[in-house]
């Protein structure tokens, strides 16, 4: 019987270069935009002032921070379906940070974005702990560029 450390090498191996999927749409609203303004207190206009947005902005509506979008990559995965043969006994999952990260487009208010991933490698740490990087395009509603693409790193802890 196979351990589950040979069962995530098969995993995740099989799985380099396959497209994860594509998960749900997500709206990004003024109301999302300002409670992380007010929590990160950037409060700078272009996010949370739609009458000045509307005569000295660029884009003439309010725009999500870039770091408001990159922090939903947690929640946008989580819409993406898991293949059946999913990894039984993995313990946790914690990000190990970014080897690339570009924000290509503003998200406007009211927007809606969704997260496209592909793993591109999955590498044995030992312990049971498996580094994952993941291609990730999150992309806008009706825009021809996406909103960010990065290579996301995380440690997956995987038992037995």
């Amino acid at each position: 019987m196979a351990t589950n450390g040979e069962k995530a090498y098969e995993l995740y191996q099989g799985a380099v270069g396959r497209a994860d999927g594509t998960g749900d749409w997500l709206e990004i609203d003024q109301a999302r935009i300002q409670a992380f303004a007010d929590v990160t207190q950037d409060q700078q206009f272009i996010h949370v002032d739609p009458d000045l947005c509307a005569t000295l902005s660029p884009w003439g509506v309010p725009i999500a921070h870039g770091f408001l979008t990159l922090s939903l990559l947690t929640k946008l995965a989580e819409s993406v379906p898991q293949p059946p043969e999913r990894l039984e006994g993995i313990v946790m999952g914690v990000n190990y940070g970014f080897d690339k990260l570009r924000f290509l487009a503003p998200v406007s208010a009211g927007s809606n974005v969704r997260g496209r991933f592909r793993l591109l490698s999955a590498e044995d740490k030992g312990g049971g702990r498996w580094l994952l990087k993941h291609e990730v395009t999150v992309e806008i509603e009706g825009a021809e560029k996406p909103a960010l693409v990065a290579e996301w790193l995380g440690m997956q802890v995987v038992g037995g």
